[in-house]
């Protein structure tokens, strides 16, 4: 029944597809390495700029691309919507108050680490806030007339207009030198000085247990209805979906601050060019969601040199033609 259910021809072209997006990530991170808004030169491996901007910028694009990318497609499948976002249920809205918090109550020293722990704890909150006031919809029989994905987008929205009322307040609050910074962080900056190893973390585990589940989720894109009479734990599953994929987003937007489109974008395109089994859709998702993040972040730093732009605003320029065309395909 196995080999009936997973042909050799079927297992080859997934892993060579997965080695060709294994590829990529790795080309897209030697390019960011090498290229900058000097051009791109050999001479920059000798260059102190590599290890001290150059290389941290890279991993951490790389990080923050498959987390959002892997957060989207769980909460695609979750909330059963093409067109669910990790940023559709508050907890960019949580982050971007923490961030905002610190940095007027942190004195100037502790900026960056504050910055990020105060978006990380906002987040985390945000999180805590949404199972909170969703736990019943979570905690339904599958068999019931409830519908969690509607509950459940309809509070993130809730919380996220919440936050984005406080984050509104804190901006008119925040002194003239402070402002600029906070504008192009709630932007998108990958502008750091660290490789992202607490990211790397978070997608560590995070990944390997998208992986793990993969058949169980398979089994719920069927409905939970289905999953349920075959005898898997849907609410447990329901509950620690939603933990991952929050987990996930909270680590990329304190690294990185709310860049948009990557987790709707990527997941809803390779669903309609690889179908919509997890096993093969969750890596893939994580590695074309860290490639793209590091295309975008290069030509962030390109584009204008010697000015940069917010990464976050060139993944809404690339994203929004991009996801309007698959739109228009599938009408």
């Amino acid at each position: 029944m196995t080999k009936l259910l997973h042909p050799p021809r079927y297992r080859r072209s997934s892993a060579v597809l997965l080695a060709a997006l294994l590829v990529l990530a790795v080309a897209a991170f030697a390019l960011s390495a090498l290229c900058g808004a000097d051009g791109c030169s050999p001479r920059a491996l000798q260059a102190e700029g590599l290890w001290r901007l150059r290389l941290p910028r890279a991993s951490s694009g790389l990080a923050v691309g498959a987390l959002l990318s892997l957060a989207g497609a769980l909460l695609q499948l979750l909330l059963r919507n093409p067109l669910a976002d990790p940023y559709i249920l508050g907890v960019s809205g949580g982050a971007a108050v923490g961030a905002l918090l610190s940095s007027l109550l942190l004195p100037a020293a502790f900026s960056v680490l504050g910055l990020q722990a105060g978006a990380l704890a906002g987040a985390l909150l945000a999180t805590v806030l949404l199972f909170l006031l969703a736990h019943r919809s979570l905690a339904a029989l599958p068999l019931s007339n409830a519908v969690p994905g509607v509950s459940l987008i309809l509070t993130g929205v809730m919380i996220s207009a919440g936050f984005g009322a406080l984050t509104s307040l804190l901006l008119s609050l925040s002194p003239d030198a402070q402002l600029r910074g906070a504008l192009f962080w709630l932007m998108g900056d990958l502008d750091v000085d660290s490789y992202g190893l607490p990211a790397w973390g978070v997608l560590l585990l995070a990944g390997a247990w998208s992986v793990r589940s993969a058949p169980q989720l398979n089994v719920l894109v069927h409905g939970e209805a289905a999953a349920h009479l075959l005898g898997l734990p849907v609410r447990r599953l329901r509950i620690t979906i939603l933990a991952v994929a929050s987990l996930a987003t909270a680590a990329a937007v304190s690294l990185a601050g709310a860049i948009g489109f990557v987790g709707l974008v990527i997941p809803h395109l390779l669903r309609l060019v690889i179908g919509n089994d997890q096993r093969l859709l969750l890596p893939a998702a994580m590695l074309a969601g860290g490639t793209a993040l590091v295309l975008a972040d290069l030509a962030a730093r390109s584009a204008v040199a010697p000015l940069q732009l917010p990464v976050g605003v060139v993944t809404a320029l690339v994203g929004v033609p991009v996801f309007l065309a698959l739109l228009l395909r599938r009408r």
